[in-house]
Order: structure tokens, then C-alpha cells, then sequence
């Protein structure tokens, strides 16, 4: 589901002609996601990446096309403009000036290709993240954060710089139905059905390694969390808004925070 970020008027007005609605709507909020993790300090120079799945050239019975970060241009560069759409196999569809950094699109285009309900995929390399994953046991379940992602959270093993398709498979294996997955020695990862709802996965995700982070630094016993603790956690994610409608929500308010405008978004 699409999250209004702004009015229908301006946004169908900005949309440029031969483009379709939803593509538009898509660019929007991607290009928006990166400047949230801009300010949000979730970025490592021009790496990493957060793509999106949408209709291809084809149209709805062709292959999905996926729209990716210019690579050379930081986070809080990305626009909807010139966010770059690609196959499968990280190949422009579009003339664009900017490279694509197809590498790096090696563990985004595994997990696209063999999860339906992955519309969004993130990966990072977020310091705590990356502290969280080098530790064999992984993420503690020691914290409110944590908490809510009881059962949420598979692994994959290093096997070095994922530059190889041969990888893909292993790592859609290790994925499994799990919408979060840590990397070990690596850094972090989501895959989820809308770019709100990853966004939101990937602010808990980061904030339980934040606090992992600052909790075991400190000296003394952590006290885990109990099964039921977890479990109520994380079976009642959305039960805080009435309406049901909480990623959306939480995203908006984090686009705003950021102070993202639609005239930025469409330089």
C-alpha cells in the first residue's frame, strides 16, 4: 500500500508525462526512504542500497523492473528523477548518466526474485548493525527493540564481499519467510511489502542493535527478556495505533522530521 506522503494535486502535477502513477508514487517514496536514512546517519558514503519492485517495460504480464540508487551519489543526493530502474540483473532500462553499482545489487536481486511479498529490500552496513552481526550470538533478545522482532530474524554466514551470483541461492535459503536477516560480519538486512513497512522493520531492527551496542558495553548483567515478553511483543506490533495503519504512519513522520519536500524530491 502507497503512503501518501504529500497532496494527490502535487504529486500527480510533479509526475512527468509517459510515466505511470504508480511508478511515480514509487520513485517518491524510495527517494524519500534515502533521504530519511541520510539524516538519520544510516549510510556509508555511495554504498549500500535500498530498492524497490515495479512494473517493468512490459507491462504487468513482463518482468518486474527495480529502482536503485545512482551509484556515486550520496543518500541525501538521491531524487525521484534520478533513481535508476534496472532488471534483474542490475542492467538499466532507462538512459540515464549514472552507474549502477551491479554488485552490489547481487543480495537485493536474489531476494526480489524469490520473495513475491518483497516490494522493498534494505541492506546496510550500519556501525551497530555491523558490531550486532559480529557477535556469535547474534542479536540479544535484552531489549524493548528486540523484542518486537521475536521471530523475525534469520542469518547468513560471510562468505566475502557478495560480488557473485552463486551466493544468491544461500542466501534466499538463509532468508527463508523472515522479513529481517542479519549478515554476520557483515551488516543488516529487510525485505518487506512496501516501503513503509520496511522502513519501519529496519528502524527497530537498528535500534535494538543501538541499544545491544551501548547495554553490553556497560559493566554488570543484562537481564534477557522472558518468552512471553517477547512473544506479546511481537505479536502486537500494530496494536498501538487504532486504526491499524502504522508504518505508514511512522514513515510519513519520519519524512517530515527529515524535512523532505516534494521539490526536493523532484530535482
Amino acid at each position: 500500500m502507497p503512503t501518501a506522503l504529500f497532496s494527490d494535486a502535487a504529486t500527480e502535477a510533479a509526475r512527468p508525462a509517459g510515466m505511470s502513477a504508480a511508478e511515480w508514487q514509487a520513485r517518491l517514496e524510495l527517494a524519500a526512504c534515502y533521504r530519511v536514512f541520510s539524516a538519520r546517519g544510516w549510510t556509508e558514503e555511495i554504498f549500500n542500497h535500498i530498492t524497490v519492485r515495479v512494473e517493468g517495460p512490459a507491462g504487468p504480464a513482463g518482468p518486474p523492473a527495480y529502482l536503485i540508487n545512482p551509484f556515486g551519489l550520496h543518500y541525501g543526493e538521491v531524487t525521484a528523477r534520478n533513481l535508476v530502474k534496472v532488471d534483474l540483473a542490475g542492467r538499466p532500462l532507462q538512459d540515464t548518466p549514472y552507474g549502477v553499482n551491479r554488485a552490489g545489487f547481487v543480495i537485493h536481486s536474489a531476494i526480489h526474485a524469490a520473495r513475491g511479498d518483497a516490494h522493498c529490500v534494505i541492506h546496510t552496513h550500519d556501525r551497530f548493525g555491523v558490531a550486532v552481526s559480529c557477535k556469535a550470538e547474534g542479536l540479544a533478545m535484552d531489549n524493548f527493540y528486540a523484542a518486537f522482532l521475536d521471530g523475525r530474524i534469520a542469518y547468513h554466514d560471510f562468505e566475502g564481499v557478495t560480488t557473485s551470483t552463486g551466493e544468491q541461492p544461500r542466501l534466499v535459503a538463509s532468508l527463508g519467510d523472515k522479513p529481517v536477516m542479519i549478515l554476520r560480519n557483515h551488516g543488516l538486512l529487510v525485505a518487506e511489502h512496501s516501503v513503509a513497512s520496511a522502513y519501519y522493520w529496519y528502524y527497530v531492527l537498528q535500534s535494538a542493535c543501538h541499544v545491544q551496542a551501548l547495554a553490553h558495553a556497560m559493566p554488570g548483567p543484562t537481564l534477557a527478556l522472558s518468552d512471553s515478553a517477547r512473544a506479546q511483543s511481537s505479536q502486537h506490533v500494530q496494536d498501538s495505533d487504532p486504526q491499524g495503519d502504522l508504518y505508514p504512519k511512522v514513515f510519513g513522520a519520519a519524512v517530515r522530521r527529515a524535512g523532505v519536500t516534494l521539490e526536493q524530491l523532484c530535482a
